[in-house]
């Protein structure tokens, strides 16, 4: 006859070590956890963009995917487009996007190279797929964003690859289901108070459209002398709070308004003739 009390520790034991199996694996990394602010896309694959590194002309693949996961920018018309260009500072206009982690891989000519996917909005990128302007403009900002992220300098002579889609192999992204800056990736960065205390803080002003009734955006402009271009900005638009970094160590604003916004329809623009940024917020509807 099986004695049930044994039975019972017996099970109640293999719980425990289940339980701080879960836990070990939890803590050394290799359990995967939830996290509520981001999901795992595998995009489609796109086009394959062929350029170097100015530095040791070292090869560099570019891979740029579209995905519906992704949110797309600011609706903008050819005629727009060919005045953006054409301003003094056209990287300001953002164009949100996914930026993957540099993979090594192995060229047509076996040799080594590095390959970088870009993920954008599969809608804008057919968009761009028809009309060459929106191409060249798609893969400028990739090339930015790259750069910005991981501190590269990049030929702007490139090559669209015409029988080639992708280098590699599709890897999966994981994206923010948060909005992220409206004018280029922000790296989670812990900044003390006393460390802030020694940047300046810019002149700004807030005001908002229409001046009467009820108000429909929220527009920042923040006086910025000194600072060459949106390369050197780093933004984050949050619901009540604008935190903006010019580097490096240039100026340091942090403020809280008493609207709430649309962050995801947030857009910005530096003008480098007046040195002066711009940033648009909607009003959130309540």
């Amino acid at each position: 006859m099986t004695d049930s009390s044994l039975l019972n520790s017996e099970l109640e034991l293999q719980q425990q070590e289940e339980l701080y199996q879960q836990l070990l694996l939890q803590t050394m990394g290799k359990m995967p956890t939830e996290n509520p602010d981001s999901k795992v896309i595998r995009p489609q694959p796109g086009i394959c963009v062929k350029t170097c590194s100015e530095v040791g002309r070292e090869k560099v693949f570019i891979n740029i995917c579209q995905s519906n996961s992704v949110p797309p920018p600011p609706d903008l018309s050819r005629e727009e487009l060919v005045e953006l260009l054409q301003s003094e500072d056209p990287s300001g206009f953002r164009v949100p996007m996914s930026l993957g982690e540099p993979h090594a891989e192995v060229d047509n000519n076996s040799q080594g190279c590095t390959a970088y996917d870009v993920v954008i909005n599969q809608e804008f990128f057919q968009k761009c797929q028809k009309d060459p302007l929106f191409q060249q403009f798609v893969i400028l900002v990739s090339v930015e964003g790259l750069e910005n992220k991981y501190n590269l300098e990049l030929s702007r002579d490139w090559k669209v690859l015409k029988n080639r889609k992708f280098l590699g192999s599709v890897h999966e992204q994981n994206i923010r289901t948060k909005s992220r800056p409206v004018i280029q990736e922000l790296q989670p960065q812990e900044s003390t108070p006393a460390a802030q205390k020694s940047v300046p803080i810019p002149e700004f002003t807030l005001f908002v459209e229409p001046p009467a009734g009820d108000p429909e955006y929220l527009i920042a402009e923040i006086k910025l002398p000194g600072v060459p271009s949106s390369r050197a900005l780093v933004l984050d638009v949050g619901e009540d709070r604008l935190v903006l970094t010019a580097r490096p160590s240039l100026f340091h604003l942090d403020i809280f308004h008493q609207l709430l916004v649309n962050q995801e329809n947030s857009v910005a623009q530096y003008n480098s003739s007046t040195q002066v940024l711009t940033v648009t917020m909607p009003v959130a509807s309540t």
